[in-house]
């Protein structure tokens, strides 16, 4: 809502009848679907890789792995999730009913995903599976592998990768040359996560693909005395909970919120996994009312930090489906994010969104002078993960999208989201 603010209560009838709208058209095109399919119904054999691998909660990839696999296996499917062996100390063999195989890596910032994704190409070859599904963009090249062999392969490119600040001109480069022949490499296995980066691929490279969202899960507090261990008090501070990276905004989020007229701190959870001057600019900028976390690992208390915030901003903006602004939702916040195509899709009225530091301010001091605003987004956050994103749903598309690949179907063409997308613009 970069324009005139709309009435909350208008906006969730709305929404609540959309939600509706989308399950039966959704439920409908999955049942056609599933009809046509000719293995529809019986077991599959999975394999799942391109991250670090299970348990672990390290980004939105490893969290995605967790919450799809043992749910895959919960309705009879065989999974395999690959794990960097270098990561884990204990080593497992199952999760929840899922299989864990551990392949080697070369562990550096730009080789880690690149070494292992290539030892699970090679080890995969002798597990006779139905399917496979890769994340990262960084690894459409690995993805020649099985297009060569005939598998059945499909890959979700996840976020713009080639304009994150973190990369160098050749780690750009690589990355956007590999979003640039994904749909060549896997002309039937292209996955987005929210239909703005689907249109995305579309306009910029010609590339169709299924669009599955992520998912998200609702908690609430139990107990809010934590974030006293961070000095602070329940409801009397803004939070930011990601990666401190250009992209994400925080230096914007620091401005803006220095001009705000608000006596609340704002507390900052994030760092980065290497040594960055733009940490050190960002304290040496920010005011007394601004505190710096560090990364928080306790998944307890990031919920309590979320929880017990009296805003959550959130500045992302080179996602599709952002996992952080999932967990905000699913944990009640107020959410006040950046104002791009990817933030104003999962949103949809359930927040408020800002351009830039000054339009940051206001957003603030609007939400300090009307509470009852503020506490109206708390309480309807948590319908958007109910009603759009929650696993089950999620987890539907995916296990229509493996039976798809399966049988040698298109899902960039015939999976129930993409007929869902069409229907929705044909009737506009």
């Amino acid at each position: 809502m970069g324009g005139p603010y709309c009435d909350p209560g208008e906006i969730s009838k709305n929404e609540t009848i959309a939600a509706i709208d989308v399950a039966t058209a959704e439920t409908e095109l999955m049942k056609d679907a599933a009809q046509s399919n000719s293995i529809h119904g019986r077991k599959l054999r999975l394999a799942i890789f391109g991250g670090r691998g299970i348990p672990s909660t390290y980004s939105g990839t490893e969290t995605f792995f967790i919450e799809l696999a043992p749910r895959l296996v919960e309705r009879g499917h065989e999974v395999i999730v690959y794990c960097r062996k270098a990561l884990f100390k204990d080593r497992p063999p199952v999760y929840k009913g899922v299989r864990l195989i551990y392949t080697p890596s070369f562990e550096t910032k730009n080789f880690g995903t690149f070494t292992h994704t290539l030892a699970c190409m090679i080890d995969v070859q002798c597990r006779n599976v139905d399917a496979m599904l890769i994340t990262n963009v960084a690894n459409a090249f690995h993805c020649a592998i099985p297009r060569i062999l005939g598998e059945k392969c499909a890959l979700n490119v996840d976020g713009i990768e080639w304009k994150r600040g973190k990369w160098g001109r050749l780690g750009k480069a690589y990355f956007y040359w590999n979003a640039r022949l994904s749909g060549k490499i896997l002309p039937k296995g292209i996955i987005t996560d929210a239909y703005a980066m689907r249109k995305l691929y579309i306009d910029e490279f010609k590339t169709p693909s299924a669009c599955i969202a992520y998912g998200g899960n609702i908690e609430t507090s139990s107990k809010p005395e934590i974030v006293r261990q961070y000095g602070l008090e329940p409801g009397n501070y803004y939070l930011i909970a990601s990666r401190l990276v250009p992209e994400n905004n925080a230096a914007l989020i620091v401005e803006g919120f220095k001009k705000a007229r608000t006596k609340r701190l704002l507390a900052i959870a994030g760092d980065a996994n290497y040594r960055s001057t733009f940490i050190d600019d960002l304290k040496s900028n920010a005011d007394e009312r601004v505190r710096f976390l560090g990364h928080v690992d306790s998944i307890e208390h990031v919920k309590e930090l979320h929880c017990n915030s009296y805003a959550y901003i959130h500045g992302h903006m080179m996602g599709g489906t952002n996992p952080a602004l999932l967990k905000a939702l699913g944990f009640g916040n107020c959410i006040l994010a950046h104002d791009n195509p990817f933030n104003a899709e999962v949103l949809a009225g359930h927040g408020l969104l800002f351009r830039d530091a000054a339009d940051l301010a206001a957003k603030i001091e609007l939400i300090e002078d009307r509470p009852e605003l503020a506490e109206d987004f708390r309480r309807r956050a948590p319908d958007r993960i109910r009603n759009f994103y929650n696993w089950d749903r999620i987890v539907d598309q995916y296990e229509e999208l493996f039976y798809q690949l399966a049988a040698g179907e298109d899902p960039t063409r015939i999976h129930s989201s993409v007929l869902e997308a069409e229907t929705q613009l044909a009737s506009r």
